[in-house]
């Protein structure tokens, strides 16, 4: 249903609960010096156009709120003053941020809130209006500065979240862990999404500050408002600080990946030389066993006609000349460090 909730409100308490549009229009004429809150959860074109027509709003500002996906931005148009914010909430169960957003048309007679995701929930933000009279009496700009806080309010959990996800990191660094990375990399693009939706909130609300301030509004709601703009320091600070956080564990990330590979080469080098060398003694081993092999084979063909195969010296002539060959292949090798 696109219409959540809609009420007329005079002098801080609701007179009216219209259930449908046309409902909410009549009634808002009908009490003059009153204000509507009309609360739309993904409307129509049809239901937009509507609206637009019969508070006058600007196409511009319409257009914008028919395709969504807007940044956080303050615009104003006339009387009617347009703002784009981004609530969001923390997924435990995934350990993920989930982004909304909320564009709110508002008037001295209006409230016109489009909600695109389940956060924030306004209908907490309407009971606690409904609850402080004296707050809600101030009008319209009472209900803007209420969304303003609930919005903000609901940055503290992600905060939360968003440093215990990097406590994580920072152990999972030294761990070795090969999705450390890629969680890094996830984290730090929800950071800056947070940033995006945080960061303009600060100018949006000095904005309003002054604009109060030239109207010579309510000094409670102004105050209450600087109170709304510190937290939203606070909350892009630690934002900053995430970041720069993330920024370092890439950085270490990288350092101990580069050295581990470093570790690995310097192994397989190590590795490669004790192959060598073991190499190296194979072959110097084989040559020396190759030489008498090739006499003692020479002499083993029992060929009748052979040099010295008659001599009765040939034996063991033939045993010094393998172990001289022998001996001088083993100290030839031994100079070279081979063996």
């Amino acid at each position: 249903m696109p219409v959540v909730d809609s009420a007329i409100y005079l002098d801080g308490k609701r007179v009216a609960s219209p259930s449908s549009l046309d409902a909410a229009f009549e009634a808002l004429a009908a009490h003059e010096g009153g204000f509507a809150w009309i609360g739309l959860y993904r409307p129509t074109d049809a239901e937009l156009d509507t609206v637009a027509s019969e508070f006058d709003l600007h196409p511009l500002a319409v257009e914008d709120a028919r395709q969504g996906h807007q940044r956080a931005k303050l615009e104003r148009y006339g009387d009617t003053r347009f703002l784009v914010l981004r609530p969001a909430r923390y997924l435990d169960d995934v350990e993920q941020v989930e982004f909304g957003e909320v564009e709110v048309f508002i008037s001295e007679r209006f409230v016109v809130t489009v909600r695109r995701a389940e956060s924030p929930d306004l209908s907490k933000v309407r009971r606690r209006l409904e609850q402080d009279p004296t707050l809600l009496a101030r009008g319209s700009d009472a209900v803007l500065y209420a969304i303003l806080d609930e919005v903000v309010d609901e940055y503290a959990p992600i905060v939360a979240g968003l440093e215990n996800d990097i406590d994580e990191i920072e152990e999972q660094l030294f761990s070795g862990d090969p999705a450390v990375t890629r969680r890094i990399y996830d984290l730090a693009s929800e950071v800056m999404e947070f940033q995006r939706a945080t960061g303009p909130l600060i100018g949006m609300l000095e904005a309003m500050q002054v604009g109060f301030e030239a109207r010579g509004d309510d000094l409670e709601l102004r105050r209450s408002l600087r109170d709304v703009q510190d937290h939203v320091i606070r909350t892009v600070e630690r934002g900053e600080s995430f970041r720069q956080l993330l920024q370092n564990a890439l950085q270490v990330h990288t350092t101990l990946v580069a050295q581990r590979q470093n570790d690995e080469m310097q192994r397989l080098s190590e590795a490669a030389v004790t192959s060598s060398e073991q190499a190296k003694k194979v072959s110097a081993w084989a040559a020396i066993i190759f030489a008498p092999t090739l006499i003692a084979g020479i002499y083993g063909m029992n060929f009748d006609h052979m040099p010295e195969l008659h001599w009765h010296l040939g034996y063991p002539a033939a045993l010094l000349l393998m172990g001289g060959f022998a001996l001088t292949l083993y100290l030839i090798f031994k100079r070279k460090h081979w063996l």
